[in-house]
């Protein structure tokens, strides 16, 4: 069986509480996008394998997320072995949940491919322990996400009709060095208020609070958003903890993949 999972951007990112645990409390809005990766799992007949391809992971198989993922599966479900595939598309370290949604879809796959019959709620309790946004790939609809990113309630948002474009630079931020910049805050308006507004109003007011920390870092990131913004971006912002960028526009960017070079992604209709 052969499925694609897909990433996710970040619409306005709040981090609101650091928690006795360590963790820290967000409100931010996880909304799927269509770059994805391929998945496909089919029974073996020499014991069972795990191969990725596309593009690199600097991991060892028994750490990768679909792996984790068969493995909780297992521990409640009896399966064949399989022989696995994940061809990687969607880049990792972007804060585009790549990683999250293979693992997730790897459970959607398993449940239909061997009618293991688990509900929706089954299925995300079952991957929370793997990632923060994981239970969102789930039911991969536009969410409304607090807690620490795991408490989850649907938001009516739509960006359909409009052009995104994702763009990655070759940098890497890692979630520890993206939380150590920051103070925690209540935001002055709840980041549902804000996404009511029309898309043209929400630069500087749908905000990411990662970005100034970040941006002071890695100053290209920063100069990401702001070609987007020149090139007609009406909305461009950091997905998550970064590096990817992403831009809403009206109309596609000519010439995309020449005008942000190496770094392009994807520019797709929403």
């Amino acid at each position: 069986m052969l499925v694609y999972p897909n990433a996710k951007i970040n619409l306005g990112l709040h981090v609101t509480a650091r928690r006795a645990d360590g963790y820290h409390d967000i409100e931010t809005v996880f909304y799927p996008i269509p770059l994805m990766d391929a998945l496909e799992a089919t029974e073996s007949h020499t014991g069972g394998s795990f191969h990725q391809t596309g593009a690199p992971l600097d991991c060892e198989a028994s750490d990768n997320l679909v792996f984790q993922a068969l493995k909780k599966v297992e521990e409640e479900h009896q399966l064949p072995s399989l022989d696995i595939h994940l061809f990687k598309h969607i880049p990792s370290g972007a804060g585009l949940g790549g990683g999250s949604s293979d693992a997730a879809f790897m459970v959607r796959l398993l449940n239909e491919q061997f009618g293991l019959g688990m509900s929706t709620s089954e299925m995300r309790t079952l991957v929370a322990p793997l990632g923060a946004d994981c239970a969102f790939f789930i039911e991969n609809s536009p969410m409304l996400a607090t807690g620490i990113g795991d408490q989850l309630s649907p938001i009516s948002v739509s960006l359909s009709g409009w052009t995104l474009i994702v763009v990655k630079p070759d940098v890497h931020v890692s979630t520890r060095e993206a939380y150590a910049g920051i103070t925690p805050r209540q935001p002055e308006r709840p980041l549902a208020e804000v996404l009511a507004r029309p898309v043209e109003e929400w630069q500087g007011t749908l905000v990411n609070d990662f970005e100034p920390h970040i941006f002071s870092l890695f100053p290209e990131i920063a100069a990401i958003r702001d070609r987007l913004l020149d090139h007609g971006a009406v909305y461009a912002a950091m997905s998550g903890s970064g590096s990817a960028v992403f831009g809403l526009l009206r109309t596609p960017i000519d010439h995309a993949e020449e005008k942000f070079a190496d770094c392009f992604v994807r520019q797709r209709q929403l």
